[in-house]
């Protein structure tokens, strides 16, 4: 099988490769797999707890079903070397009783069976449930500056094939572990019962399956932790392709696009397709072993009953244990391979657990008022979000109650910056944010957005109804609410004009709607959330000059007694300002109300003259 190198792909390709690629392997390079793996097993441990009393009736049951499987072998013992002769001899007693332990071993064996898999997967699903939660819940505490770095392809991994990996295990191989492996160390110590000499042959084959053993952990865990990696690739390039699926076809990318994933996709096939061989190499040497070792159990047995020092029915026990012990480790081989994939899986998924957020929830947090006034400072405030690249500069700013303020200046600027550390998206570098002279840093997350509201240019809509993406803004809403939200702003025209009104569906990410249209139900979402500071970040730039109109009109009754912040390239936006901020270079360089900015010869004046001579 061959592959394309991925280092030979072009630099704008490899970005969601080299973020995959490099999640883990500083970690196996530098040593720290020990920690890697004490990591997985503290989040089994804590997974596995709630249900401990039913995984060990689980074991209980398996061990009770693997000893009646042990009474076969010595039922037939005893029927060859007691029952048959007493059978001969006109006594049928002997034989019946072995007949039926036989029998009766069989039947606790497979009632003890189903009711381990009934057990184990009452266990496993109620494990991979809590997992997928805990995943999903941690995902979202997460903060801005994480998601964007760990990409959604990868996060889709985690819930996906990772955690697949995990019910493989549970599902398909846990039952033959603790089988195989009770089946090893009670066969053995039954062996060495029966017959010590006899049992050292039987059993001197385990040193070289020791070794071979512990050659395949050592490779397949190498070989499984890259698949993990790889196939989160795979996904990550899915992922993105297909959201950006516009972008791909207008700039004719599919291509390349097609280059890229064919190279993943080799290099993931590759991978699976070493761990295939290495599984091709240990399992039939496992069991040419295990054959040899039975070979040489039944040549010397043969020799001790022809000398009369072992008897034939003892002899026939012997082999069919040797045969019961050996069989399962063709078991073991692979549920050690799944065993390796569900490790790496498990170390993903504990890596991404461990994350913290970068605006963690305060351990003690300070009450907003029910009425926030929306009293709004910056004191001493600086950011960067790369150390020693600083984004803004300290700067102090006061936003009394009620001020409309405009933020302007050329791009980087730092004008969204400012706007997401008042949402508190980030926590400044230096400085405090303050709400009615409360540091937000100290306020629980769900209270402050109670005051706080943020409406951006990516007006993302989830799917569903007109009326329930405007709720979110409130859940608790009524309709006539959402539809007088909507009718505020200037949106309950065009929804009632649509199919189903406010019942239709907007379908994924709002598709059904033009962008304009989209904004205009974000901002009806944030006029239903009636916060006390409204945060509009470039938030007209998407609507046509009729709907950006309409939006002006109706932002005197938004913002009407509410303090607000309004970042913008339209210049046409500003004109509601009481107050216009200029910013450059993260420095608050002119500051003042839209009129006296105007009448001078300052950075807004030069702005707003390129605005003007660029409508013309």
């Amino acid at each position: 099988m061959t592959s394309t190198p991925l280092p030979d792909l072009a630099p704008d390709a490899d970005d969601a490769w080299r973020g995959v690629a490099a999640e883990d392997t500083d970690d196996v390079s530098t040593g720290t797999g020990v920690r890697l793996r004490a990591r997985s097993r503290h989040l089994l441990r804590s997974l596995i707890r709630p249900y401990r009393w039913w995984a060990a009736l689980a074991g209980l049951v398996v061990v009770l079903s693997e000893l009646a499987y042990l009474v076969g072998p010595l039922a037939v013992a005893y029927g060859l070397d007691t029952a048959v002769p007493a059978l001969a001899a006109g006594d049928g007693g002997p034989l019946v009783t072995a007949t039926l332990a036989y029998l009766a071993a069989g039947i606790v064996n497979a009632a003890g069976k189903a009711l381990f898999v009934r057990l184990s997967a009452r266990v496993t699903q109620a494990v991979l449930l809590e997992l997928r939660g805990r995943v999903f819940t941690h995902a979202q505490s997460l903060s801005l500056a994480f998601h964007e770095q760990y990409t959604s392809g990868r996060l889709i991994s985690r819930l996906t094939s990772d955690l697949d990996a995990l019910g493989e295990l549970a599902g398909e191989g846990l039952e033959g572990l603790i089988s195989g492996v009770l089946s090893v160390v009670a066969i053995s110590v039954t062996l060495l019962v029966l017959d010590v000499d006899l049992a050292l042959v039987a059993l001197a084959a385990f040193i070289p399956i020791l070794l071979a053993t512990r050659w395949f952990q050592r490779r397949s865990r190498w070989i499984y932790r890259r698949t993990r990696r790889l196939i989160a690739a795979v996904i990550v390039q899915f992922t993105e392709t297909m959201n950006g699926l516009r972008a791909v076809v207008s700039f004719r990318r599919e291509d390349r696009n097609r280059d890229i994933f064919g190279a993943l996709n080799d290099e993931n096939a590759q991978a699976n397709g070493d761990g295939l061989v290495a599984l091709a190499v240990y399992t039939p040497t496992v069991r040419l072993l295990g054959n040899l070792s039975l070979v040489a159990t039944m040549v010397l047995g043969a020799v001790q009953v022809i000398d009369g020092t072992l008897e034939i029915g003892v002899l026939a026990a012997f082999l069919l244990y040797v045969r019961r012990m050996y069989d399962p480790l063709d078991e073991l081989a692979m549920f050690y391979n799944a065993y390796q994939g569900a490790i790496a899986a498990l170390e993903k998924i504990s890596g991404l657990l461990e994350e913290v957020p970068g605006v963690p929830e305060p351990a003690s947090a300070q009450p907003l008022p029910e009425r926030i006034a929306g009293d709004v400072r910056f004191a001493d405030v600086a950011f960067a979000y790369t150390p020693e690249v600083p984004v803004l500069a300290p700067l102090d700013l006061h936003i009394p109650a009620g001020q409309t303020v405009a933020v302007v200046g050329a791009t980087g600027a730092g004008k969204s910056t400012l706007a997401k550390l008042l949402a508190r998206f980030y926590d400044p570098s230096v400085g405090t944010v303050l709400l009615d002279d409360v540091d937000v840093a100290t306020v629980a997350a769900a209270d402050l957005r109670r005051g706080v509201i943020m409406v951006t240019q990516e007006s993302f809509l989830f799917s569903g109804s007109v009326a329930d993406n405007i709720a979110l803004g409130r859940p608790t809403a009524t309709r006539a609410q959402i539809e007088a939200a909507a009718d505020a702003i200037g949106a309950g025209e065009f929804i009632r004009s649509l199919p189903e009104g406010f019942d239709t569906d907007v379908r994924k990410r709002g598709g059904r709607l033009s962008a304009g249209q989209r904004q205009l139900v974000a901002f009806a979402r944030a006029f239903l959330a009636d916060p006390a500071v409204l945060i509009l970040d470039e938030a007209t730039a998407s609507l046509d000059l009729p709907a950006e109109r309409a939006v002006q009109r109706a932002l005197g009754t938004v913002l009407d007694r509410r303090t607000a912040v309004i970042i913008a390239h339209r210049l046409s936006t500003v004109a509601i300002a009481d107050r216009v901020l200029v910013l450059d270079g993260g420095r608050i360089v002119e500051d003042g109300s839209p009129a006296d900015l105007l009448a001078g010869t300052g950075a807004f004046a030069t702005l707003h003259a390129a605005w003007r001579d660029s409508l013309v």
